[in-house]
């Protein structure tokens, strides 16, 4: 799946902002990190799909990405 869609401005400064303040982080961690912790909130997964977004939450969160 792909997907592009504009940013309301104060989110996307916001984003900026914070990836100006963390270096280590990019658009892709952010997007990804925040999109799989909106996922698990919801909590309606199967449960390899629930350790699929948890890996990659945790994984996004404490910069083990690339292993992923």
């Amino acid at each position: 799946m792909s997907f592009q869609t504009p940013l309301p401005g104060p989110l996307f400064e916001a984003m900026g902002k914070f990836i100006d303040l963390h270096p280590q982080w990019d658009q892709y961690r952010l997007l990804q990190a925040a999109l799989a912790g909106f996922l698990l909130q919801q909590g309606e997964h199967k449960s390899e799909q629930q350790r699929e977004l948890t890996r990659r939450y945790v994984g996004c969160m404490f910069g083990s990405l690339n292993q992923l």
